[in-house]
């Protein structure tokens, strides 16, 4: 199944200040993330952003906020994002049918959110160069039940050129310089 970003929600979990420094490879995972939110907000693909129990763990990082725009950051206590009702409303109410993630931390909230979507019947997508843990076992961990469970496992680049379909658009033109 393609990703088509007229049926897509990208949904941003936890990349906290006090939790990015923590995870296995957080350069990357931003760096990936800031693009992913950058290209979905090019291609009219709705954002939504989690916060876990922010007066501990602090806001999301202003490289991702910086990006986001006026797209929502929703607070919760829940792992599963689709547990906290604020969130599960607001993402029922885009009415789109795909949901891609990315963020912190892959064996937690980024697990429990996919199985509650797919669970739900939703197609969910798992960015894995845009998804961490603190440990390289509790990613890997992650991506094989997810990928087991159907989730499709998928890189920035692919969900980007997947919304994207083909070349030559302005959009691509657009985005390109970030891609490369």
């Amino acid at each position: 199944m393609l990703i088509r970003g007229i049926d897509s929600v990208l949904i941003v979990i936890d990349m906290q200040e006090r939790l990015v420094p923590v995870m296995q490879s957080p350069a990357r995972t931003i760096k990936n993330t800031s693009l992913l939110v950058s290209a979905a907000r090019e291609l009219d693909v709705p954002v939504l952003l989690t916060e876990q129990y922010p007066a501990g763990l602090g806001p999301t990082v202003p490289q991702i906020t910086k990006v986001a725009g006026e797209s929502p950051v929703l607070n919760k206590m829940h792992f599963s994002c689709m547990e906290d009702e604020n969130f599960s409303k607001t993402f029922h109410d885009l009415g789109r049918r795909q949901a891609i993630i990315s963020g912190m931390e892959a064996h937690i909230c980024v697990v429990q959110t996919a199985a509650s979507l797919m669970e739900e019947g939703f197609e969910v997508f798992v960015v894995s160069d845009a998804t961490a843990s603190r440990t390289l076992e509790s990613e890997k961990a992650c991506i094989e039940r997810l990928s087991a469970s159907g989730a499709g496992i998928v890189t920035t680049e692919m969900v980007i050129f997947e919304w994207l379909g083909k070349a030559g658009t302005p959009a691509f033109k657009r985005l390109l310089p970030m891609i490369k």
